[in-house]
């Protein structure tokens, strides 16, 4: 990945805008922002250029890959606000529910079995139990209580509870960063058996599961109801 110990300053549109912005207006963008490491989801409202400072990227290179994308490309998430909630407690609440629990088992897992081992992720079971703890509570509150009002008030001004929802998105951020530390990266030793090679796995869908989650929240749905839309 291209560096640059002082990226310089662009012109470009791109460089200005917010990663929050061009992941919710430019398809395949996601894919990019998360090849280079970039937090389109819970850290969105910054620019490219400044977010490819602060982890010493060459935007200029990022930029290519970004104008090389099908501008007309049909998007894959619905615009309307029913649609999208329905997409969110279909694919992302309902999955997190199914698939975190097992990760943890593996986790677990793992953690016994290799609890000798030089980069055995100690502690990841608990980190993922308390991740799923955060989420289970923080999705109970949207489908009992944001949801509901939302589908009631099309277009109604609801900031206070959904900033409350992005602050909890933040700290599911930090905890997800602390799963990468944890692991390295999803780096498997060389040893690492089928177990361990599952987990990992399981883990990087998830983590590409959360920040397109947290995306469709922050950058598509809350908008239109917050007065940004």
């Amino acid at each position: 990945m291209p560096t640059l110990d002082t990226p310089a300053s662009s012109s470009s549109p791109f460089a200005a805008s917010l990663l929050g912005q061009l992941a919710r207006d430019l398809p395949g963008s996601t894919a990019v922002f998360r090849r280079y490491r970039l937090d389109f989801c819970c850290g969105g409202n910054i620019t490219l250029e400044a977010a490819a400072r602060e982890r010493q990227l060459d935007v200029a290179a990022i930029e290519r890959e970004l104008s090389a994308l099908d501008v007309h490309a049909p998007s894959e998430t619905p615009s309307d606000a029913n649609a999208l909630i329905d997409l969110i407690l279909a694919r992302y609440h309902d999955v997190h529910r199914r698939e975190l629990p097992e990760l943890i088992t593996l986790a677990t897992k793992v953690e016994r079995v290799h609890k000798d081992h030089a980069d055995v992720p100690a502690g990841l079971a608990a980190l993922l139990q308390s991740m799923l703890d955060e989420l289970l509570e923080h999705m109970q509150k949207e489908e009992q209580i944001l949801f509901p009002m939302m589908r009631r008030n099309p277009g109604g001004f609801l900031a206070p509870p959904i900033g409350r929802m992005r602050t909890e998105h933040e700290e599911h951020g930090r905890m997800l960063q602390r799963v990468q530390n944890l692991t390295h990266d999803l780096t498997l030793p060389a040893d690492a058996c089928n177990t361990w090679s599952a987990l990992y796995t399981g883990v990087g869908k998830f983590t590409t599961d959360f920040m397109q989650h947290v995306h469709t929240e922050n950058n598509i749905l809350f908008p239109q109801f917050e007065g940004q839309a």
